[in-house]
């Protein structure tokens, strides 16, 4: 019989918690006129707690789906390569002769298609015809390479198969203690990548969603984690620790950061220095730029301290993001980041900008995006 998940168990703790934070602010209210982040409001709490129900159900459903869709494990795999391969041959002939109904000329040798700015308006001619089929094709060339390169990389770092490969199991008292350290290593990496990388920004921004910061936005997870890339946890079963070790690693990481996510514990004294705690964690929910991209550590938040991106909570902190969603929906909470990244491959004229959204930061992302949305400037004429 499969042993439970301990993120399972702890469910009737986490209410618990939920319930004796509630009761703490009741008897704590703010000052007449002010405002509390960390008070619960009742649709951000329904949301977060949907997405954290979700979050759990959801790798029953995508994880056979995606295992199908790798590359090399049958029809399904081989038909999203020839779907992106087809969309990519689309979209680069599109291009060429876009450029040269524009210009008159094909481009010149050993260069890029694109350039070209699109107007958005209804088709004119030949060349917005053009424009708006390299959108679809775009899009289909960049998702598909996406979620193969996802699939293949998950398949194949698993830590039960790359525990084959490992030369040595490491066994004794000090399996737990070290799988829990190695997980928190990777962590740090993982949840900074996270930051720094949008397609993995694109799932872990619903964490950040909520304006709000209690117990119930800890729940407030991604169901898409599936098709993302990451420094994979498997790499601690080839170092000789076993996958039930490793798992157990994960659900003590995912539990330990349950506490941190509250308003309530403003110190814990000298052991700051050490773990990640809720000062240090509200400072990463922060959405003000001396905020933004530091304090990424799990359990210790040394890890911040030797990378050089921890940073202590001083000025009172604005959660949610640099452009809140202001929505509850639970769609466009899991999905609203999927679709701008949609829309700027959509838009972007070159291969080098389509896949420059999905892999470079999202502040890359939005200033890209405003640069090409912005009116090509208009020449004066030189009084003679």
């Amino acid at each position: 019989m499969a042993r439970p998940d301990l993120t399972v168990l702890a469910i009737p703790g986490f209410v618990g918690a939920m319930a004796t934070e509630l009761v703490w602010q009741r008897r704590h209210p703010p000052a007449p006129g002010e405002h509390r982040a960390g008070d619960y409001e009742l649709h951000d709490t329904i949301a977060s707690l949907a997405m954290g129900v979700g979050s759990l159900i959801a790798p029953f459903v995508t994880a056979p789906l995606l295992r199908r869709l790798a590359p090399g494990t049958g029809r399904w795999g081989t038909a999203l390569l020839a779907v992106g391969a087809g969309a990519a041959v689309a979209t680069t002939a599109a291009d060429v002769l876009r450029t040269r109904r524009e210009h008159g000329r094909l481009p010149e040798a050993g260069t890029v298609p694109g350039g070209v700015k699109d107007s958005g308006v209804a088709v004119r001619s030949r060349a917005d015809a053009l424009t708006r089929l390299t959108r679809g094709t775009a899009v289909a060339a960049v998702a598909s390479a996406a979620l193969a390169s996802a699939t293949l990389w998950t398949t194949q770092t698993s830590a039960a198969r790359l525990s084959r490969h490992a030369p040595f199991e490491i066994r004794g008292r000090w399996v737990l203690p070290l799988a829990v350290l190695g997980w928190d290593a990777i962590y740090y990496w993982n949840h900074r990548l996270a930051h720094e990388v949008r397609r993995l920004w694109a799932v872990h921004v619903v964490h950040h969603s909520s304006e709000r910061y209690n117990l119930s936005t800890a729940l407030r997870q991604p169901v898409a984690e599936g098709v993302t890339m990451a420094v994979p946890y498997g790499l601690l079963a080839l170092l000789g620790l076993p996958p039930r070790a490793i798992e157990d690693a994960r659900a003590l990481n995912l539990i330990y950061q349950f506490w941190i996510h509250t308003e309530a514990i403003r110190s814990i004294g000298w052991l700051e220095r050490v773990l990640n705690t809720p000062s240090h964690h509200r400072a990463h929910h922060g959405s003000q730029r001396q905020y933004l991209d530091i304090n990424h550590g799990s359990i210790l938040i040394i890890w911040d301290k030797l990378f050089g991106t921890f940073e202590p909570e001083d000025e009172p902190v604005r959660y949610g993001l640099t452009r809140n969603i202001e929505s509850f929906d639970l769609a466009t909470i899991a999905t609203h980041e999927w679709q701008d990244i949609a829309r700027d491959v959509a838009s972007a004229p070159t291969w080098s900008d389509r896949f420059g959204f999905l892999l470079r930061g999202p502040g890359w992302a939005y200033e890209r995006r405003a640069e090409l949305a912005a009116p090509e400037p208009v020449a004066t004429p030189v009084a003679a």
